[in-house]
């Protein structure tokens, strides 16, 4: 046999050894490795109490009663020293926890916790005013029976005086209680002339008649009388306004609002203005 055949038939050798190995490994059940253990870490339910909260939104003034008041959830890790608790601390129930029974059990609880620190607020007055779900808390409140709703919103060292107005004097009855008005007096000097002075600037208004506060959609009140608030030491200054004549409420703009309360610039009183014309000119002067 020659040396060419007998390379051939090794060569031929060769491949079909490796063929076979090729198709066993292709027909051989691949191995699967498993995989890796799932570890969900499952956080621990946090400790949750329950806070007195304002069930619905409470403006100034409200006499509160149980039905302006809930108990709602709060983690124990959120909790300001100034919010009203229950006093227990519970966990997060089960995800496969019964719905009905998680329900009746709330019921039970809210009906015993009703008796307890809800009660102490029951009859109290509204003096900052709360959002729904907000926690009520005892600086933003008058306890029932300490005081009425004129004390409680008024700034301490100040006074509520009431003032004689009527669509004319009150800007048309666009002042609302809560806006800030400038006291303005004008009256007759010695039957010469007139002179007007700002009284007070920057009073708020508490009320309109008895209403502290304007009806839902309001956009005007026509009233007898304005109640403002006037600085302790300058009610004196309205009592006289009011004695010498009529007063008018200037109101002020939101954006003009910043500022305490305080007496206006004294005006000089007996001054007139008179136009003089020289040489077909004409000037404005002030006389006394």
């Amino acid at each position: 046999m020659g040396a060419v055949r007998i390379a051939i038939l090794a060569t031929a050798a060769v491949a079909a050894i490796l063929l076979a190995f090729l198709v066993r490994g292709m027909m051989a059940p691949k191995t699967v490795a498993p995989p890796p253990a799932a570890v969900a870490a499952v956080a621990p339910p946090k400790p949750m109490t329950k806070v007195l909260v304002a069930k619905h939104d409470l403006p100034v003034g409200t006499r509160m009663a149980a039905i302006d008041m809930a108990w709602q959830p709060w983690p124990v890790e959120a909790l300001n020293p100034n919010f009203v608790t229950d006093g227990s601390t519970v966990t997060t129930p089960p995800a496969g926890a019964s719905k009905v029974a998680a329900q009746a059990s709330q019921a039970a609880s809210d009906l015993v916790m009703a008796q307890g620190p809800m009660q102490s607020f029951d009859g109290a007055i509204v003096k900052e005013a709360m959002l729904t779900g907000e926690p009520i808390v005892a600086r933003k409140v008058v306890r029932g029976g300490q005081s009425n709703y004129l004390a409680v919103v008024l700034t301490p060292g100040s006074r509520a005086m009431a003032i004689p107005i009527n669509a004319e004097t009150a800007a048309g009855g666009f002042i609302l209680p809560g806006d800030r008005v400038d006291i303005l007096q004008s009256r007759q000097i010695d039957g010469k002339g007139f002179s007007t002075e700002t009284l007070m600037r920057n009073l708020k208004v508490l009320a309109i008649d008895q209403h502290p506060e304007p009806g839902k959609d309001a956009k005007s009140i026509v009233g007898a009388v304005a109640v403002v608030e006037v600085p302790a030491a300058d009610a004196e200054i309205l009592a006289r306004g009011k004695a010498q004549g009529e007063m008018q409420l200037a109101l002020r703009s939101y954006a003009d609002m910043a500022g305490s309360a305080g007496r206006g610039v004294p005006g000089r009183r007996g001054d007139q203005n008179m136009r003089v014309f020289r040489g077909g000119d004409a000037m404005e002067v002030v006389t006394r």
